[in-house]
C-alpha cells in the first residue's frame, strides 16, 4: 500500500439533465471522500482525461447500441483518462508508479478494480497520446477504407480529434489526394499548413457551398470518405464518389450535437440508387468489432511521433474546475484537435 493518500477527491457530475446541448450550469465540481483500495482495487491519479462528443449522447440517454451506459443526474461523469496508481489493494497486479490508461476519468482520482485498467509503457513519446482518437481513424482506414495507393479520401469535420488525425494517417498509407471539411477559415488554414491537407472546403454561403467546394477539390471524384459529422456532410460525399467508393462512417455529429435531438440519431438523405450503381460500401466503425486495432495502432503511432512523420494536434485545459467549460467549447467547435483536461500533481 503506498502512503499518504489525500482523504477526499474532486469529480464531476452531472447536477441537473439539460433540454438541448449540456452547458457549464448542467454540472457540479463535488468533493466526496477517497478509501483506500480493496483487494484487487487501485486508486489511480488521473493526469489527463479526455473531453469528447460522446457524452453527448450518454447525457442525452438515447445509447441504444452504444456500450456504456447513460449518465443521469447525480452521476459522475466518465471517459478515457490517463494517470499513475498511487495505490494497490492485495491480490492487485499493479504497484504504485504504473502508468494505467482507464474509463475513469472526469475526476481527480479514480478507484476502481485492477483488472479495469490498462498498463501503458513507453510505446508512446507522451502520455496524453494515449488519448487520441488514431486507433478509430486508423481502423477506419484500414479495416472499413482499405485505403490503397492514390486514392482522393475526403475527411468531414477535419478540425476535430479524429480528422486532425485522419488526414495525415491516410497520407501515410499512400493516399494521393487529401481533403478536409471544416467551418472555420482559420481552422482550414492550419489544415493546410501544418497537418498537409490538400484542399479544405469550407461552406458559408449560397454561392460557397459545400457540394460545389466539394466538386472543385475533387473534379474526378473521392474513392474514400472519413465521415465523423453525417447529415449534409455524408449526403454531399456520396454526390462526389467515384466508382467503389468506400465510405467509413466514424461519428454522426451533425445529429449528435443537434439541440433537437437527444444525441442518438443523425438523419442524412441518401441517394440508394447512386450507391447501387456506383458500388459505393458505408460501414459504421466500432472499435468493439476490431479489437486487435487498439495495439496495431500504437506500434505505427510511436515510430510516427518520433520521426516527426506525424503530430498530435491537441489542446489541454488545466484544471478539473475547467472540464464543464470544456466540454461546452468543445460543442462549440472552438479548439482544434483533441480536448483534454489536464489535473496538476498533488
Amino acid at each position: 500500500m503506498a502512503s499518504a493518500l489525500p482523504s477526499a477527491t474532486r469529480e464531476i457530475r452531472l447536477a441537473t439533465v439539460p433540454k438541448g446541448l449540456p452547458g457549464p450550469e448542467h454540472f457540479a465540481v463535488v468533493t466526496q471522500p477517497l478509501t483506500a483500495p480493496g483487494p484487487g482495487q487501485v486508486v489511480v491519479r488521473n493526469q489527463y482525461f479526455l473531453v469528447f462528443p460522446g457524452l453527448r449522447t450518454l447525457i442525452g440517454g438515447e445509447v441504444e447500441g452504444v456500450p456504456l451506459p447513460p449518465i443521469h443526474a447525480g452521476d459522475a461523469l466518465f471517459g478515457p483518462a490517463v494517470g499513475e496508481v498511487v495505490a494497490a489493494g492485495p491480490g492487485s497486479p499493479l504497484r504504485p508508479g504504473d502508468a494505467v490508461t482507464h474509463l475513469f476519468g472526469w475526476r481527480e482520482h479514480a478507484l476502481l478494480a485492477a483488472d479495469r485498467c490498462t498498463p501503458i509503457g513507453d510505446e508512446l513519446p507522451d502520455p496524453v497520446t494515449h488519448l487520441s482518437s488514431g486507433a478509430a481513424t486508423y481502423g477506419a482506414l484500414t479495416r472499413l477504407a482499405e485505403i490503397r495507393p492514390g486514392d482522393t479520401v475526403f475527411v468531414t469535420g477535419a478540425a476535430g480529434a479524429v480528422g486532425t488525425l485522419a488526414g495525415p494517417v491516410a497520407r501515410l498509407l499512400g493516399a494521393g489526394r487529401v481533403i478536409g471539411s471544416t467551418r472555420s477559415p482559420a481552422k482550414a488554414d492550419r489544415l493546410l499548413t501544418e497537418l498537409g491537407y490538400d484542399a479544405v472546403v469550407v461552406p458559408r454561403s449560397p454561392s460557397a457551398t459545400l457540394a460545389g467546394q466539394l466538386r472543385e477539390a475533387a473534379p474526378e471524384g473521392i474513392d474514400v470518405l472519413v465521415d465523423t459529422v453525417g447529415g449534409e456532410h455524408l449526403t454531399v460525399a456520396l454526390t462526389a464518389a467515384r466508382r467503389g467508393a468506400r465510405f467509413a462512417l466514424v461519428g454522426a455529429l451533425s445529429g449528435q450535437l443537434s439541440t433537437d435531438r437527444g444525441g442518438g440519431s443523425a438523419p442524412a438523405d441518401i441517394d440508394s440508387y447512386r450507391v447501387i450503381t456506383q458500388g459505393i460500401t458505408l460501414r459504421g466503425y466500432s472499435g468493439t468489432d476490431h479489437p486487435e486495432v487498439a495495439d496495431e495502432w500504437i506500434t505505427r503511432f510511436g515510430p510516427w511521433l518520433r520521426s516527426g512523420e506525424i503530430s498530435f494536434p491537441h489542446v489541454r485545459i488545466p484544471g478539473i474546475e475547467r472540464a464543464p467549460q470544456a466540454l461546452q467549447e468543445l460543442f462549440e467547435g472552438r479548439h482544434f484537435g483533441t480536448v483534454v483536461v489536464e489535473l496538476p500533481p498533488q
